[in-house]
């Protein structure tokens, strides 16, 4: 009752401080790269699910403070051994198509359904490798056609309303994972009959979320409207969502905010300073979201054009000194003040699993002692170390057979300043330490449009800074994009390369990742197997840990400590719970929402 008392009063302290907030309106943003698909039974890009996450629900979601709720499963409950799981249906919900007509009702079978297309090869679905994580029975066997009967796969409509999955082995976080795309339903029917075709455009799908998506212009506009008849539509606030397409939002969304054109915009840091001084009052911060990290990658199967020497990349990066005297070379701190010039060393990760995402004890993940190794191998700017690295690497590539200075692709987003400002400061820095003599770093400007299917899906790149958000409530989904099988950064392909040490060190990796995997009953045990894999990448400089995620500055109103709140799955995403204001947020404002929403949240 305690803590109850001191949420509502937390509350009712905001309450006081932002304005009355009346239901409806269109929340009006401006958006710079368009969708790559509406299928969202093949995509692994956080852009396409954004769309996703507002036309189609997830068995259950959760509230502004973290907490798992129902949604399309009322109740579920475990077996005793944590093998089968069983969902209880929400009767009554339907599917609509763009026009809101209704269709049909979302039964289990459009669970069954979903999951049959995300395994049939075919499809070639990015996501489909989170099905074998999830250990549902014979999922990978079917999507290798070991096994074709797909009613031998774990997944089971025992009615219209009970869906059963069953698993190889117990997964302690498979609740969690029901979160993301890959457990979403869809409409059997309708799969059937358009196959491949299935979200070609707003008509080739239908709609059990809170969203419908009315309008869509690719390059024009998005207009997502409220689905009057969702179950829930009592938390549906927004009564529509309108994104116009515009290329250079960026640098425009602002000042067509300040004109009343748009209701929220980025603020990049290379304008903050101007808007701190000219509108303070309206310059809020975002929330940070823990269910993102980013990390520079290295490309061992570049395809970018020969002018770039791509053999002799090659051969560069298939060295573990190359590598490393990047990584020591590499001042993290430096660059990051491209995004928060103010303190940018509150940005800095020394490993992949963000902060507060798990813990052994009282200890947090990050902190573990698996790690202590990896962070003593290098610190950003240890010139030392990275000159003998550099010098290692000289003898045993010229014995290669390799050529210096090794061109060293480094891709940006085009329509990202910060981004852009950010490949100066390393470029300049990698050369300044390590000489260009030993490597010619070339900036490469990637498009806007489908920036991830045109550089790092295609190869063009030797380092790029990555991210990968969590699929799911464990250390295991930050295996996922270093994972053979994952075209994430095609690492695994090197394992029948004849590089014979960079084979070694990846088997030994993947030996590691899957003795943790295996670690199902001790959680502490679990987790430490998983940092100490995670250790092993980051010692051999297969990945450089960059920075966590950042809380944006920002010009907006819509507050953020209202939506969905996980560090896993799609529900982040989503503009359910969320009101429009009449007028931008303040900074005053924004400071006791966020104050409130901690004190609810430790609470």
């Amino acid at each position: 009752m305690k803590k109850l008392l001191a949420m509502l009063l937390c509350f009712a302290m905001v309450s006081a401080l932002v304005p009355a907030m009346a239901d409806g309106g269109t929340y009006t943003v401006f958006y710079g790269s368009e969708v790559s698909t509406l299928n969202y039974l093949v995509t692994s890009t956080t852009w396409d699910q954004s769309m996703a996450a507002n036309i189609v629900d997830c068995l259950v979601e959760y509230n502004n403070l973290g907490q798992i709720i129902p949604s399309l499963a009322e109740s579920w409950e475990v077996s005793e051994d944590g093998l089968v799981w069983t969902f209880h249906l929400r009767q009554g919900v339907k599917w609509y198509d763009c026009f809101g007509e209704e269709k049909a009702e979302v039964t289990a079978n459009d669970f069954v359904a979903a999951m049959k297309y995300i395994l049939t090869p075919e499809y070639e679905s990015a996501v489909a490798s989170q099905v074998y994580s999830a250990k549902i029975v014979n999922a990978e066997a079917y999507y290798n056609g070991e096994v074709t009967d797909f009613a031998e796969v774990g997944v089971k409509a025992v009615d219209d309303y009970t869906l059963v999955y069953t698993l190889s082995a117990p997964v302690p976080y498979f609740l969690s994972a029901t979160t993301y795309v890959t457990f979403l339903p869809a409409y059997g029917p309708l799969l059937e009959e358009l196959g491949a075709d299935f979200g070609l455009d707003n008509q080739s799908l239908y709609y059990c979320g809170a969203y419908i998506l009315e309008t869509f212009e690719p390059q024009s506009e998005h207009l997502l409207v409220k689905n009057q008849n969702y179950w829930d539509a009592e938390h549906v606030y927004i009564e529509a969502i309108h994104r116009l397409y515009n290329a250079e939002s960026a640098t425009l969304a602002p000042v067509a905010a300040l004109r009343g054109e748009v209701d929220s915009a980025d603020i990049d840091n290379d304008i903050l300073d101007d808007w701190l001084t000219n509108h303070p009052e309206l310059v809020t911060k975002g929330r940070a979201d823990l269910q993102y990290s980013y990390f520079y990658c290295f490309d061992f199967v570049p395809q970018y054009e020969e002018e770039y020497d791509p053999a002799n990349w090659v051969k560069a990066v298939n060295n573990k000194n190359f590598r490393l005297s990047i990584m020591a070379a590499f001042d993290r701190v430096y660059s990051l003040t491209a995004e928060d010039a103010e303190n940018p060393e509150s940005l800095l990760a020394n490993v992949i699993t963000p902060p507060a995402f798990a813990s052994v004890g009282d200890t947090d993940y990050v902190n573990l002692p698996a790690f202590d190794a990896a962070k003593a191998k290098y610190y950003s700017g240890d010139n030392t170390a990275a000159i003998a690295y550099k010098e290692a690497a000289i003898a045993e590539l010229t014995e290669a057979g390799a050529t210096f200075p090794v061109k060293v692709v480094l891709t940006y987003k085009s329509s990202d300043a910060n981004w852009a400002n950010q490949v100066q400061l390393v470029k300049s820095q990698l050369e300044g330490v390590l000489g260009t003599d030993y490597i010619d770093v070339v900036l490469y400007a990637g498009p806007s449009d489908n920036f991830l299917s045109s550089t790092r899906r295609a190869g063009k790149y030797s380092i790029m800074r990555c991210n990968w958000g969590a699929d799911y409530a464990d250390p295991e989904t930050w295996t996922d994009p270093f994972a053979a099988g994952n075209s994430y950064n095609f690492m695994d392909k090197m394992l029948d390369s004849e590089y014979a040490e960079t084979v070694a060190d990846l088997n030994t990796y993947y030996a590691m990742v899957e003795a943790a995997k295996a670690e199902v009953s001790d959680m502490d045990a679990r987790y430490q197997l998983f940092a100490k894999a995670e250790a092993f990448l980051i010692e051999n400089a297969f990945v450089i840990p960059y920075r966590t995620e950042t809380a944006d500055y920002m010009v907006t109103k819509i507050d953020a400590f209202e939506g969905e709140y996980a560090s896993f799955g799609v529900c982040n995403l989503k503009y359910k719970f969320q009101h429009l204001q009449d007028d931008f947020i303040t900074a005053e404002e924004n400071a006791a929402s966020f104050a409130a929403w901690q004190e609810a949240l430790n609470n």
